[in-house]
């Protein structure tokens, strides 16, 4: 009599291997050598052989469609992560091991009895058929239940099959977007550009793609679909740079050429600052122009450090260090903004102390106006201002005056009093503003 089954009965997957199939599954006890003998004797071996062959066929009936069902299984574990996707894997592993159970309760029955030995006897065909039958039958049962599991799992497997099938068309545009970066790249270094952080940041997605080619099985529908999406987005970008690069550099060409001619031309102002100086200290007391006196020394110190700045964007253009080259550029453009506001400040400051010098009663004029016009709304629909708008408006007048009276003497302060005209009629307009928001709550 045979011995007791190997221990190893099951491929990882918990499906049987290709040997036990053979030795136990459907088609494989053969009858060419059998030795038939009449009677009582060989109708006990014909039913013990029918009940064996029942039980190969229930066993590779369960065997197939535990393996059908494992394909459904991995399905919805690759693409749902739910609590109840979960519980699916674990009925599905707790029924394997009844299948185990039984399989071995039907390998044992088949290696406990040699059906073929010609001294077979009646006694032990009999059991045999018994046992074989006991074995088919709880074969049956449990494919049974597990017919019953598949039954349930229909709504998880369409779920999943549904999420499963975003992943392919997801897959296969993140791939089609590399390529045409690829490409794009691969153009533009064909006109003499390197594009070298483009390439780098084209390379530094293929671990993303390498993820991706391992597919859901491995990481799940989700983050499969998310990083495709990822390297779609990105290699779209480094697509899109790569079809502006050329434009991008003519640009930053006109650009450098337009901030230099910008620089010398805010040196030749620079120069004549002087003379506006010259201007203000002989007309106007010190007060109205002391703030200005660095104005030329740093004006010519920042259109330097602007030229200095433009040498080295133009070095790394010619590196076609293009990040370096864009905060090179916005550097000089910023420093020359605030020198430009610095050098027009002197001219404007004498622009506007001549005019006031000529008639201070313009200022004063413009000033009164705000504030009338601001008594008029707050007296609107009141026999009494509210206190809240009365006070500030009436401090307004009191300022404007006093600024006024301030413009006697031998050297006025014109700038004070064009900075005091200025906070008067800023505060009138609060005042104004608090009127039209309360109004309107209201």
């Amino acid at each position: 009599m045979p011995g007791a089954p190997p221990t190893q009965t099951r491929s990882r997957g918990g499906e049987w291997s290709g040997a036990w199939r053979t030795r136990y599954g459907r088609g494989i006890v053969t009858t060419a050598s059998r030795r038939w003998f009449g009677g009582r004797d060989e109708s006990r071996r014909a039913d013990a052989q029918a009940a064996k062959d029942a039980a190969a066929a229930a066993f590779y009936d369960l065997d197939t469609a535990q393996r059908d069902l494992r394909i459904s299984i991995e399905t919805i574990a690759a693409a749902d992560g739910s609590p109840d996707a979960l519980r699916v894997t674990e009925g599905f592993a707790a029924l394997g091991r009844r299948i185990d159970e039984v399989s071995h309760v039907y390998i044992e029955a088949v290696d406990a009895h040699d059906l073929d030995r010609v001294e077979l006897e009646a006694s032990v065909a009999a059991r045999a058929t018994q046992e074989l039958t006991r074995a088919r039958d709880e074969l049956i049962r449990v494919k049974g239940e597990l017919e019953r599991f598949e039954q349930g799992l229909r709504p998880l497997l369409d779920k999943a099959e549904t999420q499963l099938a975003r992943v392919a068309p997801a897959r296969e545009r993140a791939r089609a977007a590399l390529l045409a970066a690829s490409n794009a790249l691969d153009e533009v270094r064909g006109k003499g550009m390197r594009a070298d952080d483009l390439a780098a940041r084209l390379a530094a997605l293929g671990p993303e793609l390498t993820k991706l080619n391992q597919g859901a099985a491995l990481h799940g529908v989700q983050e499969t679909v998310r990083r495709a999406d990822r390297i779609l987005r990105d290699a779209e970008g480094i697509r899109a740079e790569a079809a502006r690069l050329p434009e991008r550099a003519a640009e930053i060409d006109r650009r450098l050429v337009s901030l230099r001619t910008r620089a010398q031309a805010l040196r030749n102002r620079a120069d004549r600052v002087d003379p506006v100086l010259s201007e203000l200290r002989r007309r106007f007391s010190a007060a109205c122009w002391q703030d200005l006196q660095h104005v030329p020394d740093e004006a010519v110190r920042e259109v330097a450090r602007a030229e200095e700045r433009l040498v080295e964007a133009g070095r790394a253009r010619d590196e076609q260090r293009w990040s370096d080259v864009a905060g090179l550029i916005e550097a000089v453009r910023g420093s020359l903004d605030v020198t430009d506001e610095a050098v027009s400040a002197a001219q404007d400051r004498l622009t506007r102390l001549e005019a006031v010098a000529r008639d201070p009663q313009e200022e004063v004029r413009r000033t009164r106006f705000a504030i009338r016009d601001a008594q008029r709304l707050a007296m609107e629909g009141r026999s009494v201002p509210d206190p809240r708008h009365a006070g500030p408006l009436d401090e307004s007048v009191a300022r404007m005056d006093r600024a006024l009276a301030g413009l006697e003497g031998r050297h006025p302060d014109y700038w004070h009093f064009l900075q005091e005209m200025e906070g008067v009629r800023a505060s009138v307009n609060r005042v104004v503003a608090d009127i039209r928001e309360q109004r309107g709550h209201g």
